[in-house]
């Protein structure tokens, strides 16, 4: 089959504003696109304009930021640069603009050594409405005493009036880094950039140590803010169908004017080199009533060369890849297979944002005692790669890897623009070219030629071995350490008290007082610049698409600007199964993919997915009806995507995962079971108040139930208890046997499929694969069913964080019922009328607010990663009455049922539309009653939020789950036992 021939817009006009110039100008036909560069004359900005027929359009603005510490300040100050500016002297425009916009992406990143501001709209008025308030928020940022206490850091005392009580630390990023950094691998990460990176930036953790945050002045900050945010040292990037001219006007009118060129130039500089490997211990603390062993992580890095050098990061990413790509890949396979651990690292892999990029590798589950063999095992390793290479065929499937990775088009998690800009920012923050990172094609033709040789990968392989620049980092577990922590931070608490002076401690209350005032105080928002109602699309439009039968197979294809990629679903409906099968289907589906097939090992397998698709994976989805959430829908969905030339293969692939499954590979079963456990333990704190909503809701529905079972805190727990069970080969065989029971009634229930390709090669595409399918099919089985189940659930589940994570549920009703939108628009109203404001800007914590989740009929409150905990309970519940005691705001009714509409609205990726589509269809949320839900929401009134709020809320028992630690469930026990809530242990 031939490839799909993508042409560039012809119509695209590079000339710049005339306070810019044109550097460059560049067709890349692979995406479709032109890339141009600009620089503003005058201060010497950067800006690279991606132009493209997308109407989604984006824009990013970056400063680059080179921290010499870790008390955050680069952090710090993207927060506190979105409080309020010059043009918009409000408390809150960032948060107040969310509300007053159509925008499918809004957000701010710190990296290690860039700050950014993007977002993205489809409504040419929203854009520029968010280009005003973004510009005039980096360049004239008020940056508010009062706002900097808020979201860095403060001293404030417990009982905020009263000087006797003890002294805390308080601030949004202070406790978001708390929480950040009970990730394990967060701890992994920095620790390993301490010593990899000795003298430069990447040294510090720019997000913020909590120990140091406390050290930064807002005398700092503001020389920070004022040596960082200029134009000399931004990089603006754009992307979309507006021209880069439109673009440089406004950025002219509304900031550029106003400076001249710094003579200050900010960059990393070149990190001093080792002269010979490291090796260092550290600890990570672990509570006391886990156990030690097998608890150790053992990380080899290397620090690279420059990510600038296109060909010099193609090649990093070439060896990163047939080294560790899938199983089969030699470095992978040893760790997987390795006694001396329970699975790779997750620090296995390259790092090539940064200036100098970073190859890792290592295992977790080990104990420090191992250490020197885990070393010698890698470095054995790399050496038998430099002695005897790659097979070809292996190399290839690399390089097609890449090749696939560069054309796919993107956007179902951000917009596809976003992921461009942030592919080629890094380049343009080091002062590389971007647009090479962006037009990989003749670079990936160079690599290609190259490794006709057998020497080439052989040599990049020694050049690994023979870097001197290599730490061997071993973190271990430490039961007292956070004990420490917190000790130590109560006596930095105690000896800043002692100190103080009586008028100290006023300035204290006072600042506490004054901050409370503001972040009661209303204010003017009509300064902000906003859309109405009248500005949204009249109607959800429709995809067109065609069903058919490939025998006895039904399928529904879909004609979608995919690139040259094919996508591939094979739905399976769920068959009747046993309450044991249910709770293993989350192992049944990460197995599936990753092992043998007929003849052939899971090492072949993975081989064989790699130089056919990207990836093939396997996961359940399920809803319930639309009016009934009690009855209950589901799926096995088998998915992949492929290169167009591959796709006669790719379905072969997918039909011989299906029928040819083997489960007598009982040492891989056991392999993947140890990787799933540990990638969900160290989960828990990045989704922390996602957990704790599956927790609170789980005797919702029997939908809510199987969710928690299959992926939330239970399911966790199970994975643990199923890791520890299978050390014996008996285990593990009756495992793999009922694994085996399961996959066989899969094998004979009902089968359909989804296929997405470019429209004009359908035909051939469906002629071609259509063969493949044809009879694969079966009787229909029972389905999958389960009882009718609407309780309360209370439970405070102990885990390693720092913070908490807290959520309340009460029953609603399904996508069906006309309460249904309003509840979804009542959900928003709550977080920007009372959540925010009660739990991030008072309360501390990193975020909160409320969902209607419809599939479960469950309304939902959550905070995450915050100080508070019965304190965000109350406020769930304050919320409820501030709605019913007062009136409802016009402006607030409206900003909510925008922010509704907008998450509807929100653009996808081509083929990811198509999927959300189809499976909207099967599930029976066919256009017409997502046009009707839609509609409903627009026309949601003050009396219909007020009248949901007392119906479901009022006199009625919600059901609690909590996100902490030990050290909190024992300060509250007696709470916790007069709430009802049980305890329970990940």
């Amino acid at each position: 089959m031939t490839q799909v021939d993508t042409s560039v817009n012809n119509t695209i006009n590079p000339s710049p504003f005339p306070s810019f110039e044109l550097l460059s100008n560049e067709d890349v036909p692979a995406l479709g696109v032109n890339i141009a560069e600009y620089r503003h004359t005058q201060t010497g900005a950067s800006h690279y304009h991606i132009a493209s027929d997308n109407p989604e359009n984006v824009f990013l603005v970056a400063l680059r930021t080179v921290p010499k510490d870790s008390t955050g300040v680069a952090h710090i100050l993207e927060h506190t640069a979105l409080c309020g500016s010059e043009k918009y002297p409000v408390r809150d425009p960032f948060f107040m603009m969310i509300r007053r916009s159509l925008n499918s992406f809004m957000n701010a990143f710190t990296s290690s050594d860039w700050t950014a501001y993007p977002f993205a709209s489809s409504n040419r008025k929203d854009f520029e409405n968010l280009l005003q308030v973004y510009l005039d928020a980096v360049f004239f940022s008020r940056l508010h005493p009062l706002d900097f206490a808020q979201e860095g850091h403060r001293l404030e005392f417990k009982d905020s009036a009263d000087a006797n009580s003890d002294l805390e630390f308080k601030g949004v990023v202070f406790n978001e880094m708390k929480g950040a950094m009970s990730s394990v691998p967060s701890q992994l990460w920095h620790t390993l950039c301490k010593y990899l990176f000795p003298s430069t930036t990447y040294h510090y953790n720019s997000g913020g140590d909590p120990e140091a945050i406390p050290d930064l002045s807002y005398e700092q900050l503001k020389s920070f803010y004022k040596s960082h945010y200029h134009p000399s040292n931004a990089i603006f990037m754009t992307f979309g169908d507006i021209p880069a001219a439109e673009h440089q006007a406004r950025f002219e009118e509304l900031a550029l004017h106003r400076f001249e060129a710094l003579a200050t130039h900010i960059a990393v500089g070149d990190e001093k080199r080792y002269h010979a490997p490291i090796k260092v211990q550290e600890s990570y603390p672990l509570p006391p009533s886990e156990e030690t062993d097998n608890k150790t992580h053992i990380v080899v890095a290397w620090l690279m060369g420059k990510s600038t050098e296109l060909e010099t990061q193609l090649e990093a990413q070439l060896l990163a890849g047939v080294l560790l790509d899938n199983s089969a890949s030699p470095l992978l396979h040893a760790l997987e297979t390795s006694s001396l651990g329970s699975a790779p690292s997750p620090m296995c892999g390259l790092e090539d944002s940064m200036r100098e990029m970073v190859f890792a590798c290592g295992i977790e589950g080990s104990n420090v005692g191992s250490t020197d063999k885990v070393e010698t095992l890698i470095l054995d390793t790399l050496s038998k790669v430099a002695q005897n290479g790659i097979p070809k065929a292996d190399v290839d499937a690399v390089l097609h890897q890449l090749e696939l990775r560069q054309r796919e088009i993107g956007g179902d998690g951000y917009p596809y623009g976003l992921q461009l800009i942030l592919t080629a920012l890094g380049s343009a923050t080091h002062r590389g070219n971007p647009i090479e990172l962006l037009n990989l094609d003749p670079a990936l033709n160079a690599i290609r030629t190259k490794t006709e040789s057998p020497e080439y990968i052989k040599q990049l392989a020694q050049n690994l071995l023979d870097n001197p620049h290599r730490v061997t980092l071993v973190m271990s577990p430490d039961q007292q350490i956070q004990t420490r922590i917190e000790q130590a931070e109560k006596a930095r608490l105690d000896a800043a008290k002692e100190q103080l002076t009586d008028e100290q401690k006023q300035q204290i209350i006072n600042q506490a007082a004054a901050l409370a005032e503001r972040q009661t105080m209303e204010e003017d928002e009509s300064i902000l610049p906003k859309v109405t109602l009248q500005d949204v699309p009249l109607d959800t439009p429709a995809l067109l698409s065609d069903s058919a039968h490939f025998g006895s197979l039904p399928y529904t294809a879909y004609g979608r600007g995919t690139n040259g990629l094919v996508y591939q679903q094979l739905l399976v409906s769920l068959p009747e199964l046993t309450d044991h099968e249910r709770q293993l289907l989350s192992i049944y589906t990460l197995v599936i993919t990753e092992l043998g097939l007929g003849d052939h090992s899971y090492l072949q397998v993975q081989a064989r997915q790699s130089q056919v698709c990207g990836g093939i994976s396997a996961y359940t989805t399920m809803r319930g009806s639309t009016d009934n959430e009690q009855e209950i829908q589901a799926y096995l969905v088998l998915s992949s995507k492929a290169l167009l030339r591959n796709a006669s293969e790719q379905a072969q692939l997918m039909r011989d995962t299906f029928e040819k499954l083997r489960f007598d590979e009982h040492e891989r079963l056991k392999e993947l079971i140890a990787q799933l456990k540990g990638r969900r333990e160290s989960a828990v704190t990045g989704n922390g108040h996602g957990l704790a909503m599956s927790a609170a809701s789980a005797n919702m529905s029997p939908v809510a139930k199987v969710n928690e079972e299959l992926g939330g805190l239970l399911s966790i727990r199970k994975v643990k208890q199923l890791a520890k069970e299978i050390d014996n080969k008996a285990s593990l065989a009756a495992l793999a046997d009922e694994l085996a029971v399961i996959h066989k009634k899969m094998l004979s229930s009902n089968k359909q499929l989804l296929i997405i390709a470019e429209e004009h090669q359908l035909t051939e595409l469906k002629t071609e694969t259509g063969a493949i399918w044809q009879d694969f099919n079966a009787s229909p089985a029972s389905a999958f069913s389960l009882p009718s189940l609407r309780t309360v659930n209370k439970a405070f589940w102990l885990a390693n964080s720092q913070v908490n994570f807290c959520a309340k549920a009460y029953p609603t009703v399904p996508s069906g019922h006309p309460d249904a939108p309003v509840l979804t628009v009542l959900a928003v109203y709550l977080r920007n009328g009372f959540l925010h404001r009660a739990i991030r800007e008072q309360g501390g914590a990193y975020g909160g607010g409320a969902s209607q989740d419809s599939n479960i009929a469950a309304f939902r409150f959550y905070s995450y990663r915050d100080p508070r905990l019965q304190e965000t309970l109350n406020d769930f519940d304050e919320s409820i009455r501030w709605m019913l005691d007062s009136p409802v705001s016009a402006q607030g009714l409206e900003e909510a049922i925008l922010g509704v509409v907008s998450s509807i609205d929100k653009p996808g990726s081509p083929a990811g539309e198509a999927k959300q589509d189809y499976h909207s269809n099967i599930f029976g949320r066919t256009l017409v009653e997502r046009r009707q839900f839609r509609q409903r929401v627009l026309a949601v009134s003050a009396e219909d939020l007020l009248r949901v709020c007392e119906h479901y809320f009022s006199n009625v028992e919600p059901s609690v789950a909590i996100v902490s630690n030990e050290a909190k469930a024992e300060l509250l026990s007696e709470w916790i036992a007069q709430e009802g809530l049980t305890i329970q242990r990940l």
